[in-house]
C-alpha cells in the first residue's frame, strides 16, 4: 500500500490533531496554537510529534521566533481546514433540522459589492432568517482567496478573479458593472466644458491597489489612448476612506459604477475607461458544498441580483 494511501490517512489522523494543527499554523507558535484551544503546551508538543512519526514527514520547521510549515505541513493545513469546514456545515445543518433554518455564513466582500448587493441580501436575509448569523470580511482578491480555498470563507461577492485565479473555485455571474471616474460635487473639472482621459493624468487620484485586476483595468486603458497611468495614486479599497478624500479634496476615483452613485455627494465625470468594465458575482470553492445557510444566502443573493440586473437594464448577467 502507498505510503499516503487513503486508509493509511484515515488510520492515523485524529480530529483534535487536525484542529491542533490548524491553531498553530494560525498562531504561528506552538504555545499560542495550544492556549487558542486550551491544550497544554506539552501535550501539543507530543501531538504534532505522534502525527509528524505517523506520516513519517516534518510538518513544522521550529525557530526561536516561532514554527513555519513545511511543505508537507502547507499539504496538510490546507486539507484540514477543508475537512474541519466541512464538519462545521455538517453541525450547523444538524441544528437547522432541528430548530429551522438556522447557522452561520462567512462571506467576503469585494469593493463592487460591498454597497449594493451584499447590504440588501443581509437586509432581507435577516428579515426571512433571522437565525442565520453572518461574518462579513471586506478585502481584495489575494487576501480573500486563501480563506475561501480553505473554507474559512463560504463565498466571495464582487468582481470576478482573473482566469489565473480561479484553480479550484467555480463561479456565478450576477450582473455586469462599469467603472466610473468619480469626484465630489462642485469640483472644478465638472465646470469643463468637455474632458479627455488625457485631461485627467497629472491629476491625484484614488485608485485599487497595483495587483487588482480593476487596477489593471484602469492602467490599461490610458495605455490604450497612448497616456501613461497617472502617478499621483493613493492605493485604497476602504469605501469610507476613499468617500471621505474625495469629499475633502479635488482627487478622482475610479470605482464600480454601482459603488459611485451609492456614495452621497459624488458625481461622475463623463470619461470613458474603455474597457474597465467587470462582472460581478459568486466566487465559490469548487469541491465543497454550501452549508444549508450559506446555499439559502445565496438563494437571497441571486435574488437581490435579479433586481440589480433589472435597474441596469441587462437581461441577463
Amino acid at each position: 500500500m502507498p505510503k499516503f494511501h487513503e486508509n493509511f490517512l484515515l488510520s492515523r489522523l485524529k480530529l483534535r490533531q487536525l484542529r491542533l494543527l490548524t491553531a498553530i499554523a494560525d498562531e504561528g507558535t506552538v504555545l499560542k496554537g495550544s492556549q487558542a484551544l486550551n491544550i497544554a503546551q506539552p501535550a501539543a508538543t507530543k501531538s504534532i510529534k505522534e502525527l509528524e512519526d505517523a506520516l513519517g514527514v516534518q510538518l513544522f520547521e521550529r525557530s526561536s521566533r516561532g514554527v513555519t510549515p513545511t511543505d508537507f505541513g502547507k499539504v496538510m493545513i490546507k486539507h484540514a481546514k477543508l475537512i474541519l469546514a466541512q464538519l462545521r456545515h455538517a453541525s450547523e445543518e444538524l441544528q437547522s433540522l432541528e430548530e429551522g433554518l438556522s447557522g452561520r455564513v462567512h462571506v467576503g466582500t469585494l469593493l463592487a459589492a460591498s454597497t449594493s448587493l451584499l447590504p440588501r441580501a443581509l437586509a432581507r436575509l435577516r428579515e426571512r432568517r433571522p437565525g442565520i448569523a453572518v461574518t462579513v470580511a471586506e478585502g481584495t482578491i489575494d487576501r480573500l482567496m486563501p480563506g475561501l480555498r480553505t473554507g474559512d470563507i463560504d463565498v466571495v461577492l464582487g468582481r470576478l478573479p482573473e482566469y489565473r485565479e480561479r484553480e479550484g473555485l467555480r463561479q456565478e455571474v450576477l450582473y455586469l458593472d462599469t467603472v466610473s471616474i468619480m469626484v465630489r460635487a462642485g469640483h472644478p473639472l465638472t465646470e469643463r466644458a468637455s474632458l479627455t482621459l488625457a485631461d485627467l493624468v497629472e491629476q491625484a487620484w484614488v485608485m485599487p491597489p497595483n495587483q487588482t485586476s480593476l487596477r489593471r483595468q484602469i492602467d490599461q486603458a490610458f495605455r490604450h489612448e497612448d497616456l501613461e497611468p497617472p502617478l499621483d495614486v493613493i492605493e485604497s479599497v476602504s469605501i469610507l476612506t476613499n468617500h471621505a478624500l474625495l469629499m475633502n479634496t479635488d482627487m478622482l476615483a475610479a470605482m464600480p459604477h454601482q459603488v459611485g452613485l451609492s456614495q452621497a455627494g459624488l458625481v461622475a465625470l463623463p470619461v470613458t475607461l474603455e474597457g474597465a468594465g467587470s462582472r460581478i458575482g459568486a466566487t465559490m470553492h469548487a469541491n465543497v458544498e454550501l452549508s444549508a445557510a450559506a446555499a439559502y444566502f445565496m438563494d437571497v443573493v441571486g435574488e437581490v441580483a435579479a433586481e440589480i440586473r433589472a435597474e441596469l437594464g441587462q437581461d441577463q448577467a
